[in-house]
């Protein structure tokens, strides 16, 4: 059954999305602030921006218009960054009540440390919210390359029809009912990502890679426990699938910075030679401030934060990390 389908968000994310839902059937329209984009997007079908030369769906279509976007779907997905939902949603979110909403967005807000659906309940009460998440790099989405995710609600029913609408032959979804641990993991993984970015700049070897991914999927499902989340969770497609895609695939925005960090660049210098937002670099101070309300101790999350915010030398924080308290391996209370 053909849906109409909104996607908020214009990026590389929210273009593949939309790619997947026109290619599954249906009447998709991608919302997007810059007119140049949209309009390239709508009349090409390709976003000469972020996946340049990528042949997308002929049927998708785009919009400046943030209304006619939400008056055309019954289903909704969120593809903006997550520090910029409130802006986005806050003057339509109420005018959602029984649609479906698809969150695609990876992060913690700032300032209220809510986590996305935390947000959307404030935003958008009426609407049925939805979590997206998993190893997906855009790019290879958009070109159709085989991937799995994870799709969460509270509601089993939207689950599974968010799962038989938007599954294709090359994207392939998973459910669950545990969305505090998929929106928790799809947060946190993009700190842990900084940080193995940070250590493949100081040029450190795989050994403390690879111990670093795993004690990173130690704390995050630490908080997840401590929030309400089921530990299985943090070892699926959101959470270590996602983790060490993103620790270790070259496309990773938050790799690339951490790499850059650890190559003694300057933040701000990175952020513009980047291009896109790294949503680790505000995940980080949401987590950290999370982790002492909570009192969990995540000892990478607050390493990544010092470097991020109070300029600390990596090598000062590697030091610290592995001068901490000797303690049995799966000590996650």
């Amino acid at each position: 059954m053909s849906k109409r389908i909104s996607i908020i968000g214009a990026g590389s994310w929210g273009t593949a999305v939309a790619n997947i839902c026109a290619d599954a059937g249906h009447s998709v329209l991608v919302w997007g602030r810059n007119a140049d984009v949209v309009a390239h997007l709508d009349a090409k079908k390709e976003n000469k921006k972020y996946l340049p030369g990528v042949p997308l769906n002929p049927s998708l279509h785009a919009t400046t218009d943030l209304k006619r976007a939400f008056d055309h779907g019954e289903i909704v997905v969120c593809s903006v960054p997550t520090q910029q939902i409130r802006a986005v949603f806050t003057d339509h979110g109420k005018q959602m009540p029984a649609k479906i909403l698809v969150n695609t967005s990876k992060g913690i807000e700032n300032g209220t440390n809510l986590t996305v659906e935390e947000l959307f309940s404030e935003l958008c009460p009426g609407a049925l919210y939805t979590t997206l998440s998993g190893p997906s790099f855009a790019l290879e989405v958009a070109k159709r390359l085989p991937t799995a995710v994870t799709i969460a609600s509270r509601d089993a029913n939207a689950t599974l029809e968010i799962q038989k609408f938007l599954s294709t032959p090359y994207f392939r979804i998973y459910t669950s009912n545990d969305v505090v641990g998929v929106d928790l993991a799809g947060a946190l993984k993009n700190v842990v990502a900084i940080a193995s970015g940070v250590v493949a700049g100081l040029n450190l070897g795989f050994n403390a890679r690879a111990a670093l991914i795993n004690r990173g999927i130690v704390e995050m499902t630490r908080l997840g426990i401590k929030r309400g989340a089921q530990p299985l969770t943090f070892m699926g497609l959101a959470g270590m699938g996602d983790l060490v895609l993103t620790c270790t695939g070259p496309l990773s925005r938050n790799l690339r910075l951490g790499l850059m960090l650890g190559e003694g660049k300057k933040l701000a210098d990175i952020q513009r030679e980047l291009g896109q937002v790294a949503e680790g670099v505000y995940t980080a101070k949401s987590a950290y401030e999370l982790s002492l309300k909570e009192k969990v101790p995540m000892p990478i999350t607050e390493q990544v934060y010092r470097v991020l915010y109070h300029n600390t030398a990596p090598m000062e924080c590697l030091t610290a990390l592995m001068n901490r308290d000797l303690k049995a391996e799966w000590d996650i209370s």
